[in-house]
C-alpha cells in the first residue's frame, strides 16, 4: 500500500508544481513531511502611476503533505496543533505579532494521504474541522485552514468546508493513476 501512497503523492505534486514552489522532505517544528508547497500572489491598483497606489493585497497558500497508515482523534488533534503552533506563527506571521502590511489571506492546507479509511465519526470530524484567525480586526487579513483527505483502500476523498475546492483535484488523481474502480467523493 505504501507504493500506492507514493505514486499518488508523486502525481499530486506534479499537479501542484505548475503554480507552487515545492520542497520535498520538509521539516516544520519537530516533524518532517514528505513535501511542502508554497504559493504567493500579489495584486495592486493604482491611478496613472505606481506611486499613486490605491490598494495592494498579498495572498498565500502553504500546503503540507502527510502520508499515514490511518487517522484517529489524536491525528486530528495533531493536525490542529501543527496549524496553530507551527504553520500559522512560522509561515504566516514569520514570528511577528501580525503578518506584513497588505496581507489579505493565508490558506494553511493539509493534504493527508491515508492507507486506511477512517471511521464515520473521524470523517465527520474532518468535515467539521475549522481554523480561522483574523489579524487586527481583519485589517491585516486572516488565516484559514483547509483539510483534504484521500484514502487509498476505498478511494474516498473528503475535505472540510474551507477545502471543498480540493475535492476535484484529489479525486481526479485516482483517474490519472488509472487504477480502476470508482472513487468516492464525500
Amino acid at each position: 500500500m505504501e507504493n500506492v501512497c507514493d505514486e499518488y503523492l508523486s502525481e499530486l505534486l506534479s499537479r501542484y508544481r505548475a503554480n507552487f514552489d515545492i520542497t520535498e522532505n520538509y521539516k516544520l517544528g519537530e516533524k518532517e513531511y514528505p513535501a511542502y508547497a508554497y504559493f504567493f500572489s500579489f495584486g495592486e491598483k493604482y491611478v496613472l502611476k505606481k506611486e499613486a497606489q490605491l490598494w495592494a493585497i498579498r495572498t498565500y497558500e502553504h500546503v503540507l503533505f502527510i502520508k499515514t497508515k490511518s487517522i484517529d482523534e489524536k491525528f486530528i488533534e495533531d493536525m490542529y496543533q501543527t496549524i496553530k503552533e507551527h504553520m500559522e506563527p512560522e509561515l504566516v506571521r514569520k514570528g511577528e505579532k501580525y503578518p506584513e502590511k497588505d496581507h489579505m489571506c493565508s490558506y494553511l492546507s493539509l493534504v493527508v494521504i491515508s492507507e486506511e479509511t477512517p471511521s464515520l465519526e473521524i470523517q465527520k470530524q474532518i468535515k467539521r474541522f475549522k481554523f480561522d484567525r483574523g489579524y487586527l480586526f481583519n485589517l491585516r487579513g486572516h488565516s484559514e485552514a483547509k483539510i483534504g483527505l484521500v484514502c487509498m483502500d476505498s478511494r474516498l476523498c473528503l475535505t472540510n468546508y474551507a477545502g471543498k475546492e480540493l475535492k476535484p483535484l484529489l479525486s481526479n488523481i485516482f483517474n490519472a493513476l488509472n487504477k480502476g474502480g470508482e472513487e468516492k467523493v464525500s
